[in-house]
């Protein structure tokens, strides 16, 4: 009996093992600004770049972001994304000097969202030109209301269900397979 419940045990757990999902997931490898830097020159671009390629499945850049604003909550930049591998940019744009932060949000690999803040310290030079803040985040070019979607059904999500029934059928056959060997030596 002792050695039915070792191997079953062994069983649920080897099941276990297999099934879990992955925990690994993207990180920020580089940042233009850095977090904590001061900028005197404006780049060409805000970006960040992670350790493996952004997941980008549609290819509209659906599920991502990167916002700019200031410490009074006003929003540079027009909104619009480039993604590039594991890197995340878009065109610079400022206003008058002092501090900004940038909001992120990136789909790792293994299809999880990965968001979180930079902040960095603007200190222009004199002669610098401010750029336009808005009340809210821009999307890229957008001037209306977007359309209604064609269907009204949202896509089913069945990749729970499939690992719960394959966790399910594993227990299963592990157990099927602890009362064999113990019927046999009966």
């Amino acid at each position: 009996m002792k050695r039915a419940i070792a191997i079953l045990a062994l069983s649920v757990g080897a099941v276990a093992a297999t099934a879990a999902p992955a925990w690994a997931h993207s990180f920020l490898v580089t940042s233009t600004p850095v977090d904590g830097e001061t900028l005197a020159s404006l780049p060409e671009t805000f970006s960040v770049t992670m350790n493996e390629d952004l997941l980008d499945l549609v290819g509209d850049g659906t599920g991502f972001g990167l916002e700019v604003k200031d410490a009074a909550g006003t929003y540079y930049g027009d909104g619009c994304l480039t993604i590039d591998g594991a890197t995340l940019s878009t065109p610079a744009a400022l206003g008058a000097a002092g501090d900004y932060e940038i909001v992120y949000q990136v789909v790792s690999a293994d299809g999880h969202p990965v968001s979180d803040t930079i902040a960095f310290e603007w200190a222009p030079p004199a002669d610098f030109a401010p750029a336009e803040g808005f009340d809210t985040a821009q999307n890229c070019g957008a001037t209306e209301e977007p359309e209604a979607p064609v269907s009204a059904e949202p896509a089913a999500d069945i990749s729970g269900a499939l690992w719960l029934g394959g966790g399910l059928l594993a227990v299963v056959a592990a157990v099927g397979i602890t009362l064999l060997a113990v019927r046999k030596k009966k």
